[in-house]
């Protein structure tokens, strides 16, 4: 299946049902008075969430989601049948947005709160609704509103706890091959990742996470070279970034430090606060060397770069390694969710404090 992240399409709410113009006619009823009926409401428009979808290639065939109209009103009072609601799935991660005016309308991150993109018009009134003591029979009916009309722009963000960063060919498809059951595409030749892929760390019952692979980033991404950085959003959901890098051997030709200030430059070309997440240096296929010539050459690299944060070293293709930063990985995680739970509650208890403080 095609892998598509951006999609613009048409909603359209169903129209309101007009009111209805009509009186009583029976036998032996002279004057029987007014007895039109409302029209119904129409129809609106939803996006679910489905966790089942992972593309929004089916937004390329169809461009146009209209909601049914409600009915008009009818005699002896009767209410036109309001319109059914359209819900239009799509995958987890989905960011909608008003086309027109760049709003951002809604980010569908949870299966059980479609989000409504355009509401169904009003139901028409009937003559029956404007009769009175001095009207007591009204020609008067009200027409139901018009529904919405949106164009949107739906934007898929996967989400993912961890993702991966590097050159091509830094083995980043190897990895997520190594400690997960994602089968991407891994060949000697570069950009072998076309589109995002992601793979779940299984550590036991109720202890896994989930791995973001995309394709692999090059000196101008930001201006469009190679695949470009279209993929980075993907990111932006992460709470942790692991940052890989080919050491490969000296006789390679392969400069992992101008590899890793590539990287980041175009991290920082990107834009929306990317750089700034946290990030681990991960020291991939140390199989190519022994073991001490991989310590050297990896000390190297840290005092050229002058790095600080956490460093790994691992083989995805031997799975030596992995094991372990699998591990440390999920124990960040946890720490992170406690101190965003912390966080959380010291906001709360400033907030009941600026109430209590109130006159």
């Amino acid at each position: 299946m095609k892998f598509v992240d951006e999609a613009k399409i048409r909603v359209e709410a169903g129209n309101g049902g007009n009111g209805c113009l009509s009186f009583r006619r029976e036998k032996y009823i002279p004057r029987g008075g007014p007895d039109g009926g409302d029209g119904g409401d129409g129809g609106s428009v939803y996006m679910v969430a489905n966790d089942g979808l992972n593309t929004l290639v089916d937004f390329r065939f169809t461009r146009i989601y209209k909601a049914q109209r409600g009915e008009d009103g009818m005699g002896r009072q009767r209410t036109g049948r309001a319109g059914d609601d359209l819900h239009i799935s799509v995958p987890l991660g989905t960011l909608v947005y008003d086309q027109d005016t760049e709003e951002l309308i809604g980010d569908l991150v949870s299966t059980d709160k479609p989000l409504l993109v355009a509401r169904g018009g009003f139901h028409g009134l009937g003559n029956t609704r404007f009769k009175s003591s001095v009207n007591r029979a009204p020609r008067q009916t009200k027409p139901g509103s018009l529904g919405d009309v949106k164009n949107l722009r739906l934007e898929l963000q996967v989400l993912a706890d961890v993702g991966l960063l590097g050159l091509p060919n830094a083995g980043k498809s190897t990895f997520i091959r190594a400690v997960s059951a994602a089968r991407p595409k891994v060949a000697d030749y570069p950009f072998t990742t076309l589109h995002p892929n992601l793979g779940v760390v299984d550590l036991g019952p109720g202890n896994s996470f989930v791995i973001a692979d995309i394709p692999g980033l090059i000196a101008g991404a930001a201006e469009g070279a190679g695949l470009g950085i279209r993929f980075l959003k993907h990111l932006s959901r992460t709470r942790l970034l692991l940052h890989l890098l080919d050491v490969g051997t000296p006789d390679q030709g392969i400069d992992p430090v101008a590899d890793f200030r590539t990287i980041e430059q175009e991290l920082k070309n990107y834009g929306h606060d990317l750089i700034e997440r946290e990030r681990w240096l991960v020291f991939n296929k140390i199989d190519l060397m022994p073991e001490e010539e991989h310590e050297e050459r990896c000390a190297a690299i840290l005092k050229e770069l002058d790095w600080q944060g956490p460093v790994a070293s691992l083989s995805g293709l031997t799975g030596t390694g992995c094991k372990a930063i699998t591990g440390e990985i999920f124990q960040r995680l946890r720490a992170i969710d406690e101190e965003q739970r912390e966080k959380q509650a010291e906001q709360a208890r400033e907030e009941v404090q600026a109430d209590e403080q109130k006159p």
